[in-house]
């Protein structure tokens, strides 16, 4: 534990000088200071605020200029990523905000049921902040750090919600990927009908000073900023400092590799054709990184080191 504390101050200091630096040595660049802006001029003019989160670094992710811009009857919080998350971490931070009256939704973009059950919480949310009105058209805005999931989530909730729309229309696609800063601008999305709800895809916004190194290691492990703007084994370090320290891997020497010699042929075969399979629906679609990762250090990591704190 004490090595995964040292590697996590020396990794958190590099991040939070990076993020001092001017043009491209730093991520905080006139394009994420013109997309703050822009953000923030559109909150008082939307109906509900989301904020998307992750759920392995709840109070690390947030989105701190929303917090002096944003009325808390209409700000809703998402985690995403729940299914990399600790589960029993998880329901303390739903519980966490619940008790201060703050409405919170744990998801994982890519599971439907997730996304359904999120649509109808945001209409119902929508009915009581517009109660009174028989038509309306309402907008949400969808804003948080970068890659905390939110093209990812915009995608899902856009094409449930037009598939049981009456009026289907063309289906259009936000961009997702591994890469922290893809979306460069505000798009609109229509996710329900009668009445009209469109949802706002944002650009992600990290502040270039950060509170401390412990939260810059955490961002950097989960993917917020890229990883050629550190030293790359300062990450692969760390990441391997807090799994040694989690005991995770000791778990690991139980398992049994997919394909041995117990494997009946036929089993093999269809496990093969199982991965032909899911390599092609991997090239239909564009992924983030809540998909498994090949890297060194996989952004998957749920290990609790890395999960935030609950404040009681």
């Amino acid at each position: 534990m004490a090595t995964a504390i040292s590697l996590s101050r020396r990794l958190g200091a590099a991040v939070r000088e990076v993020g001092l630096k001017k043009g491209a040595g730093g991520w905080y660049g006139p394009h994420m200071a013109a997309a703050e802006r822009a953000i923030l001029e559109r909150v008082p003019l939307v109906d509900l605020v989301v904020e998307v989160r992750d759920a392995r670094i709840p109070f690390t992710s947030a989105f701190e200029s929303l917090r002096r811009r944003v009325c808390s009857h209409k700000h809703m919080i998402v985690l995403n990523k729940v299914d990399l998350a600790n589960h029993s971490l998880t329901e303390k931070w739903l519980k966490h905000f619940e008790n201060r009256s703050c409405l919170c939704y744990g998801v994982n973009a890519h599971n439907k049921d997730n996304i359904k059950e999120l649509l109808s919480i945001v209409r119902a949310k929508i009915k009581e902040l517009k109660v009174g009105e028989s038509t309306y058209t309402a907008t949400v805005l969808l804003a948080g750090i970068p890659n905390v999931g939110k093209s990812a989530i915009t995608n899902s909730m856009h094409q449930i919600g037009r598939i049981s729309a009456a009026d289907k229309g063309k289906l259009k696609h936000a961009v997702v990927s591994p890469q922290p800063g893809e979306t460069k601008d505000i798009s609109s999305y229509k996710i329900a009908s009668h009445p009209n709800i469109y949802i706002l895809d944002t650009p992600g916004v990290l502040s270039p000073k950060i509170s401390d190194d412990d939260s810059a290691s955490k961002l950097a492990l989960t993917g917020t900023i890229k990883d050629s703007l550190v030293e790359e084994c300062k990450l692969a370090r760390y990441f391997l400092a807090v799994l040694n320290s989690s005991e995770e891997y000791k778990h690991w020497e139980n398992l049994k590799d997919a394909v041995d010699d117990t494997l009946s042929l036929n089993s093999r075969e269809k496990l093969m054709a199982d991965c032909h399979t899911n390599q092609k629906r991997r090239r239909q679609y564009s992924s983030d990184h809540t998909q498994p990762c090949a890297g060194l250090h996989c952004k998957g990591c749920s290990c609790d080191p890395i999960q935030d704190y609950v404040i009681i």
